[in-house]
Parts: structure tokens; C-alpha cells; sequence
């Protein structure tokens, strides 16, 4: 593989030797041109410079760049005259090679290609004249050294250093590279004052030549048409190289990709692996950097290009052309980047793009994963703004690979507007600039500015916001876009040459250039649009005028610049980031070590799998829960939930009615209706509370032992979230009801004890309905004469008025024991009557509510008289004696209803033991996976400062390894 580059002249070897990706190639040095051979004979008796490690004669000579400038004096004779001609004839020769840079030329073009290409084309463009004005003439670098050079002895060996050029056939148009010569002598020795310099003298003093050169080259000519037909000549030799270079290049460019092809199979690997994980290293220290916030001032100051512009000044499009793919979602005016893009470019032997949270890979050659990859980028950036938003500071990472691609990384940032439109939110213009303003302070950040130059450059408002960034421009490169449109519709294509000098805008700036992007179409491809750019430029008249240079056109020179430019600000400031995190490193620790000694340093995601544990384990405690357990907690809080509906829906209607066959019909009626619509569903409500409580019982269990209360909001969430999911099965509650009804049907009382803990259960049911009637009677009534004299309370207007009702009824319930639930009418109104003999006026709604309370204290007395009447009557029961006086119908529906709930109980349990507990397990792992995926809620739920503490320890870990890592890896690469 050959490469154009230094080539290094051996004279032990007596080859040319060129280092090219750490193979050595040699080319005989009989191969070379007579006067090639000659410059290297001569070279190597004075020179030194850049020899190769394998030449041990090496250190005998001294670089060509100590050789002094004049040439020593003739020894006395007419011999030593000889010599002293041939040794001035030579110092005119090395002069005139270090002029032209002939030994690049030369040499360059024996050996070819390689990795100096680009090397090579910058240096020819520092040697090609500038149209501008009259620096073609003469090398910008000769200027600079204008102040040392003796300008009279230059105007003399300028005729010598015509003939030198004319004796090189071989290389194009030198014929004319000579009459230059000829020409810059002639306008040397019209130099008017000590003071003028050359183009200053050729621009304002007419051409005066010699007699000879007049003859030969000016004699029917003018001035001004000799620039302009060297100016032509010199822009054809510009070109006709740059489609060498360009050709070079390729070859080049399909080398590489062989060599990384084989790298994958292992050739080259060790070499090659750093150059291609280096910019890979960095990006991932970038990831990390996004997300990292401390209180120790430690900011992220590590180089990035970021790209900022008015929207739809050509962003995109430029970052298109630098990573060589259509990327990026398009839209015709409206904005399309609506949150930041990190993309980081790296070479690699095929064209891809992957996501950095997705092992998916895009091949860039195919249309269909193109259109793919826009789409998932649409998606991720709509899915970053949040409700009511427009734009996102989220970042979305991408990498790029490809076969030439420059390595760096790039942010794109939503464009710049100067009017929020409808359908944007209020508060755009804002973010977006809180956005632009957050990348571009980094001191280390470098800015590339995208102004669009097809519109007046008055309505940009990112140079001003550039300028308030880098007022100095020392990180800023400014970039014209759609300098085709600007140069057709422009009235002064000057105002193009002003800008890409840094005339027009008050922003400064590293360096100017300017692209063409293509032609505006969707469709175009990214080498259409090369090919279109390239075409443009040779044909602009604003190259061909000078208004612009050969080095600041075209987004490959960009990208080549920018590339430069942020590798050099990596080298310069990457290790001075190393050295501020590993302080900040140290306070973290020290800050650890003083609060929480006896801790380990658990991050959020380490605490969340600790707490994910224990959840778990708990979860699995339920099935130690003993069956009796299970279903005197599940009986118990059955009842609760339906002993109001028993008593005041079934039983007190049905023993109102003071009639035996009639209480049956009115028990079974209601039984049948309350099993069908209502049991099974407050059974299962029971059932699946007691689970809720138990596992909250077993959770505040464990945390009473060793539990770290970091975790209690964490656990009330998954405990809410796994009870907000579960529910009951289906088909659990038609069996449920089929068990139910069975057991309500059933009026076989077995045995004795069977009848004893009926009675029981009834008592105490009645007992408490009755203490509750008692105490809303109170209520009603207020205090009596003991709470009134002893704790010095008087009753209301109301509860005297309730009081005189409540003696007037007692007096009508002694009178009649048997009394039915309700007052007739003609009842009401003779309580009313007495009431008002008594002074007391009474509505008669009053009167009937008081009756309601003091009947149902009434009944609730007698029914728990005959409960204990009927403890003895099991064997009136047993021997079904119907007519007999003790009916105790009541026990029975109580048996019944006991039986029911302790059934109720056992298939619940059952239900709860088998089944529901795996199921509460299951749901409580999918909420505990949901939360472990969800950032946001593992943030809002595990909090603290030993939260925050360990998780800064662990960022500012793993971004210090990476950098030492990432300096390590470019240290060797150097």
C-alpha cells in the first residue's frame, strides 16, 4: 500500500523508505529520476531529518534546515572559483527545493498514497498562489520570513530557480510555474521604498522586466492579462491535483477497508484495535458524563463539536455529509430536531449505525434500514418531550462506522427560532436556548456555527448568541451553507467573501467555510450531492475570483478541520478532566467514610435487587400462615362485613312478625337473595383484604427486625401497585356461591354443642346490637340526671323534646309488650296530644324515629330473654316438637349463618393457600421487574443522601477509569 507523504532517503540502505501503518515499503533508488537521485545524494551528505529507526548511519549527518542561507565565498584561484560556482549552484538547487517543496513532489509521487494524503494536499495548498490578490506569486510562508530574507540576492537567483523548474519535464505545467518565476523577479526589482512589499509594488508601480524576459513573455501583454491568464492556469493545476489527491484518496479509503476487514479476522488486531476503540472510549466517558450531577463542582468540561444554527440553516445536512449517510428524519421548514443527538463517528469496515441502549445495527447501505433508523430517531426524540412540550434536553446517543468517516463526536442541537408558532409550546424559544447555551458554555466545547447563506445574514440569531458563548471565537468554526443558492441570488457575491473572512458578523471564529448540501431534494443521495458540491465549486466564480480559498470550500475539507481541531482540544484537555475527578473522587469518599462507616456503598440499582429480595422473601412467608389462622381471621372479618345486612335485612324482619311459619318464609326468602347477589362478592372482598393485611402484617414484621427504612417507600408502592393488579378468579366465586347456598339450606343441628355455640354466637350478636342501640338513644335523649350533676352537663332544646317522646313511648310499650314494629297513626297522634298537655310540641316524623330506637331496644331485650329460654329447648329441637311453646326458629337462622361463615372461611383458605398467594407472588415479581426498568421511579422511590452519595462514588469510579483507560489508549496511539 503506497501512500504520498515524507519519504525519508537512506544511504545505508540506499532505498526510500516511508513508515505507512507500521509497514516499511522501499523502493530502489535507481528507479528515481536523474535529478531526483542528485537532490537525494546531496541531501544525504547534509541531512538528518526523520530517519528511520533501521539506519545506523543515521546520527553522521545534520538536518538540511541548519545549512545556512547564503552560500560561502570562493576560496582564491580560478579552481576553488569552480567549486565555489557548483556549490552556489547547489545551495540554489536545495533553496529552490525547499521553495517549491520539489522533494515532496518528487518523492511523493514515487511513493503515493497513504496516510499523509491529506497531509500532503494542506501543504500544497500553503504552496498554490492565493487569487485573492498577488500572494499567488510567492508561498505565504516566504512573507512571513520576509524580515530575514535579503530580497536583492532573491531577485538574482531567481533566474536560476527558473532554469531549476524548466528542468523538470515530468511534472505539469512547470513550463508556467518558471514564467511566475520570471514574472515575481520583474516586480521584485520594481520595488519602489524599503517599506513596499511585493504585492504592494505589483499592485500600484507598472511591470518593468528585463529585455530578455520582456521579449520572451510580456512583449504584446499587459499586466493585468498575464494575472488573469496565471490565475486560470494556476486554478486548472488546483484542480487537476485535487482530483489526483481525490483519486489517491480512494484508493486509499479501499485499502483501509481490506485492512479492517482482516482486522476483524484477527490480522492486525492489537494495532488497529486501539484506532478503532478510541473514539469509542471517549463517547462512552460522554454517556456517562450526561448523567452524572455532584455537588462538588466537578463539571463536564471534555471537548465535543457541538452544532448549533437557525432553524433549517442546513444542521442536518451538514452532519449528514460529515458522517456520509442520510440519517436524519427530514421536514420542510417545520423543526425536526427536537431533542439533542450525540453521534459519535468512528472508521470501521462497513457503513452502520447502532443506538447505545440497542444491539440493533442499521446498515447504511440499504434504503430500507435508512428509512428505519429516521423513524426510530422520530420516535425516541417525540417520546423525550413531555406532555406539553416541544423540545427535550434528553440526549439520544448514536454511532456511526464507516470506511473514511472522521473520528469525533457531535451533538446536534435543535435549531434556533426567533417565534414560538402555533402548536408550540410557550416557553420553546427558551428551552431551546437554555439547551444551546448548556452545551456551548463548556470551555472545551467546540462550536460549530451553521449560518445559512441563502438568506440575509441580518436575520441569523445564533452568531449573536455564538458570541455571547465565545466572544473571542477560539472554539467557534463558522460554516455558510447553500452558498449555491447565495452566490445565484445574491446582487454582491462580495458579501459572501466578507463573511467566510470574518468581516460581516461581529462573531469571531477558529476558522470559515463554506458547503454546498445538495440541491434541497429528499431524494438525494450523499454521493449526488458530493458530486454536486464539487461540481459547483469548480465552476463558482467566487473561487475563481479569490473571493473564496481552495481550503475553505467543500464539507470534506470541514470535516477534516473539525476532526483536527477536536482531537487537538482532547489531547489538551482530557487529562486536566482526570485530575478534577479524582479529587472529587477523594471528597466523595472522605464524605462516605465520616457518615456511614459501617455501610457498604450500595448504589440506587444495588439497594433496589437488596429490597427486591426481602420483598420477595415475604411474599413466600404467606404460606407459612397456619389454616386455623387463615380462617379465624377470614370468619372473623366475614361477619363484620355482613352482620349488619343479617341482623337488620333478614333476621329483624323476619322475628317482627311474631309468627313462626312466617319468620321461615321471610329467612329462607332472604337468604336465597342475599346468596345469589350479594355473599359470594363480599366473601372474596374479605378474602382478598385479609391477604392485603397479612402481607402488610409480615412486611412491618421484617422491618422490625434489621430493616433499613430506605426501602419503606419502595415496599408500600409494590405492595399497592401488586394488590392494584391482582384479582380474584373468576370462576372461584360461582363455586363460592354453590358452597354457600348449601350451607344456608341446611337446619340439621347435630349434637348439643352444635346448639350451645348457635345461642352463643347469638347473644353476643344481639348483645352488641343492643349496646349500639342504647348508645344512640343516649345520644338522642343527652345525659341523664347522674352525667348532669356529676360531670355538669345539660341536655339540648332537642334532646329535651326527645327525652319527654322517649318517656311518653315507654309508658305505651308497658302498657303493651306485644306491641307490633310501628306506631298507627292514631298512636302518633295521642302521644302528640300528651306531649303538648305537657307543653311540648312534637313533630310527629320525631315521634316515629324515637319509637324506631326505643322498639328495637325493646325486641333486642326480649329476644335475648328467649335466647336464654331456649338453652334448654335442644331437645324440643331434636324431637321436632312443633307445637311446642319454646320455638327457637332465631337459633337456628344464627346456626345457619354460623355454619355458613365457618365454610365460607375454609374455602376461602383453601383458595388463598393454593392458589391467590402464587398469584400475589407472581404479580409482586412483574411490579418489582416494571419498577427495576423504570429509572424514574426507582429515583422517586429509593431517596436519600446515602442514596445520592453512593451513586456520585460510583459515577465518578467508573468516569475516572474510563478516562485513565481513554489517556492510556491515546497515549499509545500518539
Amino acid at each position: 500500500m503506497l501512500r504520498v507523504g515524507r519519504a525519508v532517503a537512506c544511504v545505508a540502505c540506499n532505498n526510500l523508505v516511508s513508515k505507512n501503518m507500521g509497514v516499511r515499503f522501499r523502493m530502489p533508488l535507481q528507479k528515481l529520476h536523474p535529478l531526483s537521485r542528485a537532490i537525494h545524494h546531496r541531501y544525504n551528505a547534509s541531512a538528518n531529518a526523520q530517519r528511520p529507526p533501521h539506519c545506523s548511519a543515521a546520527r553522521h549527518f545534520t538536518s538540511m534546515s541548519r545549512l545556512p542561507m547564503r552560500p560561502p565565498k570562493p576560496p582564491p584561484g580560478g579552481h576553488g572559483g569552480w567549486r565555489y560556482q557548483q556549490h552556489r549552484n547547489f545551495w540554489m538547487l536545495r533553496l529552490a527545493s525547499r521553495l517549491l517543496k520539489l522533494r515532496y513532489i518528487v518523492l511523493g509521487s514515487a511513493v503515493g498514497g497513504g496516510y499523509t494524503a491529506k497531509k500532503t494536499y494542506e501543504e500544497w495548498k500553503d504552496m498554490l498562489p492565493d487569487m485573492s490578490a498577488y500572494n499567488w506569486v510567492v508561498p505565504d510562508f516566504v512573507w512571513e520570513l520576509s524580515d530575514q530574507i535579503d530580497l536583492d540576492k532573491l531577485t538574482k537567483i531567481l533566474p536560476e530557480l527558473e532554469e531549476i523548474a524548466k528542468l523538470l519535464p515530468e511534472l505539469p505545467d512547470f513550463d508556467k510555474i518558471g514564467e511566475n518565476f520570471t514574472f515575481l523577479k520583474s516586480i521584485l526589482s520594481t520595488a519602489e521604498a524599503p517599506g513596499d512589499t511585493p504585492v504592494k509594488a505589483a499592485t500600484e508601480a507598472p511591470v518593468t522586466a528585463t529585455p530578455e524576459a520582456s521579449d520572451k513573455q510580456f512583449k504584446k501583454s499587459s499586466d493585468k492579462e498575464k494575472v488573469d491568464q496565471l490565475q486560470e492556469e494556476l486554478l486548472r493545476t488546483q484542480m487537476k491535483y485535487q482530483r489526483m489527491l481525490e483519486r489517491l484518496e480512494k484508493e486509499n479509503k479501499d485499502l483501509r477497508k481490506v485492512v479492517l476487514q482482516k482486522d476483524e479476522k484477527g490480522i492486525h488486531q492489537r494495532k488497529i484495535k486501539v484506532c478503532k476503540s478510541l473514539i469509542d472510549m471517549y463517547s462512552e466517558v460522554l454517556d456517562i458524563l450526561s448523567d452524572f450531577d455532584s455537588n462538588y463542582n466537578t463539571q463536564d468540561h471534555l471537548p465535543r463539536v457541538v452544532v448549533v444554527g437557525d432553524q433549517s440553516a442546513g444542521k442536518t445536512s451538514v452532519l449528514e455529509m460529515i458522517a456520509q449517510a442520510r440519517i436524519f428524519p427530514r421536514g420542510s421548514g417545520e423543526m425536526m430536531t427536537r431533542s439533542p443527538v450525540k453521534v459519535t463517528l468512528s472508521e470501521g469496515p462497513h457503513h452502520v449505525a447502532m443506538f447505545k441502549d440497542s444491539s440493533r445495527e442499521f446498515d447504511l447501505g440499504k434504503e430500507e434500514d435508512l428509512a428505519a433508523l429516521r423513524h426510530e430517531i422520530e420516535l425516541r426524540m417525540r417520546k423525550s418531550v413531555k406532555e406539553g412540550q416541544t423540545v427535550s434536553p434528553e440526549t439520544i446517543s448514536l454511532s456511526v462506522k464507516g470506511p473514511g468517516i472522521q473520528r469525533m463526536v457531535l451533538v446536534d442541537l435543535p435549531g434556533v427560532i426567533s417565534t414560538v408558532t402555533a402548536g408550540m409550546a410557550a416557553d420553546t424559544k427558551e428551552t431551546i436556548f437554555s439547551i444551546s447555551k448548556n452545551y456551548m458554555q463548556n470551555p472545551n466545547a467546540i462550536i460549530l456555527c451553521i449560518q445559512d447563506g441563502s438568506v440575509d445574514a441580518e436575520r441569523s440569531i445564533v452568531t449573536d448568541l455564538v458570541s455571547q458563548m465565545d466572544p473571542q471565537g477560539k472554539r467557534t468554526i463558522f460554516v455558510l451553507t447553500k452558498v449555491d443558492l447565495a452566490e445565484k441570488n445574491l446582487a454582491s457575491p462580495n458579501r459572501i467573501q466578507q463573511i467566510v473572512e470574518g468581516k460581516l458578523f461581529p462573531m469571531k471564529a477558529l476558522g470559515y467555510f463554506a458547503v454546498v448540501t445538495g440541491k434541497g431534494s429528499a431524494g438525494e443521495s450523499i454521493d449526488s450531492i458530493k458530486d454536486y458540491e464539487e461540481d459547483f465549486f469548480q465552476n463558482s466564480r467566487l473561487l475563481r475570483d479569490g473571493m473564496l480559498k481552495a481550503h475553505q470550500v467543500t464539507t470534506k475539507n470541514l470535516s477534516l478541520a473539525v476532526s483536527d481541531c477536536f482531537w487537538k482540544m482532547v489531547r489538551e484537555s482530557v487529562e486536566q478532566q482526570a485530575d478534577a475527578f479524582k479529587a472529587s473522587r477523594f471528597n466523595l469518599e472522605t464524605e462516605w467514610k465520616n457518615n456511614y462507616p459501617r455501610l457498604r456503598e450500595l448504589d440506587r440499582n444495588e439497594l433496589f435487587e437488596k429490597a427486591k429480595n426481602e420483598i420477595l422473601d415475604e411474599v413466600i412467608s404467606l404460606s407459612q400462615v397456619t389454616p386455623k389462622h387463615w380462617e379465624a381471621i377470614l370468619q372473623k372479618k366475614l361477619w363484620e362485613r355482613v352482620s349488619t345486612h343479617v341482623i337488620e335485612n333478614i333476621y329483624l324482619p323476619a322475628a317482627q312478625t311474631m309468627n313462626s311459619g312466617t319468620f321461615n318464609t321471610t329467612v329462607d326468602i332472604k337468604l336465597k337473595q342475599w346468596t345469589d347477589k350479594q355473599l359470594p362478592h363480599k366473601a372474596l372482598e374479605v378474602a382478598w383484604e385479609t391477604l392485603q393485611e397479612e402481607f402488610a402484617r409480615f412486611m412491618a414484621e421484617y422491618k422490625g427486625k434489621d430493616q433499613d427504612d430506605i426501602f419503606d417507600k419502595l415496599k408500600e408502592a409494590v405492595k399497592d401497585e401488586s394488590i392494584k393488579r391482582h384479582k380474584w378468579n373468576e370462576r372461584a366465586m360461582d363455586s363460592l356461591r354453590v358452597i354457600q347456598h348449601n350451607a344456608l339450606e341446611d337446619r340439621s343441628i347435630t349434637d348439643k354443642p352444635q346448639w350451645d355455640a348457635a345461642i352463643q354466637f347469638m347473644e353476643e350478636t344481639l348483645q352488641a346490637r343492643l349496646k349500639d342501640t342504647d348508645s344512640v338513644i343516649n345520644d338522642m335523649v343527652g345525659p341523664d340526671w347522674k352525667q348532669r350533676w356529676m360531670s355538669w352537663k345539660n341536655r339540648s332544646p332537642e334532646q329535651h323534646t326527645r327525652n319527654e317522646t322517649r318517656n311518653e313511648l315507654e309508658r305505651l310499650l308497658k302498657l303493651h309488650e306485644d306491641h307490633t314494629a310501628y306506631l298507627a297513626n292514631d298512636e302518633v297522634t295521642t302521644v302528640r296530644k300528651n306531649l303538648e298537655g305537657r307543653g311540648v310540641e312534637v313533630d310527629p316524623a320525631l315521634i316515629k324515629d324515637t319509637w324506631h330506637q326505643l322498639y328495637r331496644r325493646h325486641f333486642l331485650q326480649k329476644a335475648l330473654q328467649h335466647c336464654n329460654l331456649c338453652r334448654r329447648g335442644f331437645y324440643y329441637y331434636q324431637r321436632h316438637f312443633v307445637d311446642s311453646e319454646l320455638e327457637c326458629n332465631d337459633v337456628v337462622l344464627f346456626w345457619r349463618i354460623q355454619r355458613m361463615l365457618l365454610i365460607t372461611a375454609n374455602t376461602l383458605r383453601q383458595q388463598l393457600t393454593n392458589t391467590e398467594v402464587r398469584r400475589l407472588e407472581k404479580n409482586v415479581k412483574e411490579v418489582l421487574e416494571d419498577f427495576g426498568e423504570d429509572n424514574e421511579r426507582k429515583i422517586h422511590l429509593i431517596t436519600g443522601r446515602r442514596v445520592q452519595l453512593a451513586e456520585d462514588l460510583k459515577k465518578v469510579r467508573e468516569i475516572q477509569e474510563k478516562l485513565e483507560a481513554f489517556i492510556e489508549a491515546l497515549h499509545k496511539e500518539k
